[in-house]
């Protein structure tokens, strides 16, 4: 078994681990990173950018289908599956050779195979049956997490469907189910409903996108029932039998039975940590619901240790994970670090209409005691959104009666995961209502309603 040493080992090549290589490297710090599988980790091959390319394509496909509103002719209006899929892994592909291609300039040693943590600073790879070992001051965990499955409703690849198989699909779903309304199965369930697909949704709690504010939930769930979706909240699945390529499916709503069949079945019910093989079971690291329990840094109890990530539990999010790995490099490097706030963080959610959300919803807010005024602005009152042909939309603030502070924002409509930044912005440099309200936003822009729904919280919105 052949030996190398670093100042810094990374497990896991994903957005959080070839970032915290690559930082680590630019200071100075001799590091590796290994991963399993491919460069990029899940994110970028399987998740975040590949699913983006195919609901642009679906995006593009329901734009063609209102070409007359826009003065323009459309005829014999189709798409292409495979075409869709073909585009979508050329462009996970580019960018995994432009993450190889990072990693080698900035010199960060690649070994791929499986990483376990033999002891504190001693990591061995193994590749098929040839094995590395690491010797390292620090180790950086950053392996991701894998879809979590429904006993009963284990893909298959051909009923069943993970979010692998819905972006490598070699057939159009008739008649689909989707388990799960979080990010995840709202954006295939957008996807495939635009093409044409009879979809369902079904939501074990009373609302879909649980994770969001209730008011900007239920305005896209109108939205989605009127492009056709059919939406069943306090659903549950009581029974599952695959026969003759079916799905016949057996649900509860509310004490009421539901009997459908489905040719195509997408399990979206949240993520596992991937913990296993690691070696964690050998050493005193805290694991919760298969994540790694780590402090304010990331450190996971032992000196030298940390886990970045989705591995480190929510929220679950490729730009948290990689603003983690910059922190850990820094902190490794004794640099000043600013630990991430988890409130932070916005979450984007890229169906049709788009979803985008930083900081406490409404109800978190009042939970907490907290005295809050509330300003709204929806996308028919901004004369560019009219332009661009997308008047349903809304923009929602919360604000501190007591400071002025922002607590929230949360947008429904198109392009608000653009947008979501300037009130993140806002957020981390803690600026009041009183700032906001004296920002310049540029006309014609949908930002304009940022300013408007600020205004609207102090009763001095203008255009409503």
């Amino acid at each position: 078994m052949s030996r190398n040493n670093f100042d810094v080992v990374v497990i896991g090549a994903g957005p959080g681990g070839y970032v915290a290589a690559i930082r680590s490297a630019q200071l100075g710090l001799k590091t590796a990173i290994v991963e399993k599988e491919h460069m990029g980790g899940i994110c970028l091959n399987w998740g975040c950018i590949p699913t983006k390319a195919m609901l642009r394509s679906a995006e593009i496909f329901h734009l063609m289908h209102r070409a007359n509103e826009f003065g323009l002719n459309a005829e014999k209006i189709s798409f292409d599956l495979q075409a869709v899929i073909k585009r979508s892994r050329g462009i996970s592909k580019k960018l995994n050779q432009g993450v190889t291609h990072l990693l080698k300039k900035n010199k960060v040693k690649s070994f791929i195979g499986q990483a376990t943590i033999l002891e504190k600073g001693k990591i061995k790879v193994l590749k098929d049956k040839n094995a590395e070992e690491l010797l390292t001051d620090n180790i950086i965990i950053a392996s991701g997490a894998r879809a979590k499955e429904l006993p009963g409703l284990e893909a298959d690849g051909e009923i069943v469907w993970t979010y692998k198989h819905a972006l490598t699909p070699t057939r159009m779903p008739k008649k689909l189910l989707v388990v799960g309304s979080g990010a995840i199965g709202i954006e295939f369930a957008s996807f495939y409903n635009t093409l044409g697909s009879d979809t369902t949704v079904i939501e074990l709690v009373d609302r879909i996108l649980p994770a969001e504010d209730a008011e900007i939930a239920n305005f896209a769930n109108k939205q989605f029932l009127k492009q056709g979706m059919k939406i069943l909240t306090q659903t549950s699945i009581k029974k599952i039998e695959l026969k003759n390529n079916l799905a016949n499916i057996q649900m509860e709503q509310t004490g009421k039975l539901i009997n459908e069949k489905f040719d195509t079945v997408i399990s979206a019910v949240g993520i596992v940590g991937n913990i296993e093989g690691l070696g964690l079971e050998k050493m005193p690291i805290e694991t919760e619901n298969s994540h790694i329990i780590t402090d304010h840094n990331c450190n996971v109890g032992i000196e030298g240790i940390y886990a970045i990530g989705d591995v480190a539990g929510a929220p679950w999010l490729a730009h948290k994970a990689s603003h983690e790995g910059v922190m850990v490099a820094e902190l490794i490097a004794g640099k000043e670090v600013h630990t991430v706030d988890p409130n932070s963080i916005a979450g984007c959610t890229y169906c049709n209409p788009q979803i985008a959300s930083v900081g406490l919803t409404e109800e978190e807010a009042q939970k907490k005691g907290l005295k809050v005024k509330v300003g709204r602005f929806p996308f028919i009152g901004n004369g560019k959104a009219i332009a661009l042909g997308e008047e349903e939309g809304l923009i929602k603030t919360i604000f501190d009666v007591d400071t002025g502070e922002m607590l929230g924002a949360h947008m429904v409509g198109a392009e608000v995961t653009e947008l979501i930044q300037g009130y993140v912005l806002g957020q981390k440099l803690e600026t009041t209502e009183e700032d906001l309200i004296s920002t310049v936003f540029p006309h014609p822009t949908l930002s304009e309603m940022m300013h408007e729904s600020v205004l609207d919280a102090y009763d001095r919105a203008i255009h409503i």
